[in-house]
């Protein structure tokens, strides 16, 4: 294991140019990967990106859109016809949940969100400030890793946002 990184042998953190993000890249067989790989030690890995990539969160969203909604469709729907009221009191109950224990964000993203990121249970990568709506990155932002945001509203509907820890994204990828 690299002290350094946290990283098993062979694998180095890189970063792509066209995405400005960083990644995983095994050096031995030429694998690359957007989540950390296995065997990697959480603790030592979150203070190097902290110290390497500064500026940069990584989150997970739900978002319930309504008919006033930028774009009023998405993957599971073509029009969506509720209401601001009704996309809030559907949030809220996912809230609940969440909070509760019954269900991780992650899980219920795959199913009950309306953005395209569902399929990646909600996860949205890395991102810096200037890269979100005002709205979502002042709330992503004021999160702390692992902390779950109140129902938030921007033009594209009402969220819930996870502000991740690197471990919490690499067990979402690999449970």
């Amino acid at each position: 294991m690299d002290q350094n990184t946290g990283l098993p042998e062979g694998w180095v953190v890189k970063y792509s140019k066209s995405k400005s993000l960083p990644y995983y890249f095994n050096v031995n067989t030429s694998q690359s990967q957007w989540q950390p790989p296995d065997g990697v030690d959480q603790g030592i890995l979150e203070q190097y990106m902290a110290a390497n990539y500064p500026g940069k969160i990584r989150c997970a969203h739900l978002l319930v859109k309504h008919n006033e909604s930028r774009r009023a469709s998405s993957w599971k729907q073509t029009e969506i016809t509720r209401t601001k009221e009704e996309a809030k009191s559907i949030i809220l109950a996912f809230e609940a949940r969440i909070r509760s224990g019954e269900v991780s964000l992650g899980d219920l993203a795959l199913s009950e969100s309306d953005c395209s990121s569902a399929r990646k249970k909600g996860d949205l990568g890395w991102f810096g400030r200037g890269e979100m709506q005002k709205e979502f990155e002042d709330a992503a932002f004021a999160l702390q890793p692992g902390e779950m945001s109140h129902l938030v509203e921007t033009a594209s509907g009402i969220h819930l946002i996870e502000r991740s820890t690197i471990f919490s994204v690499w067990r979402q990828v690999h449970s």
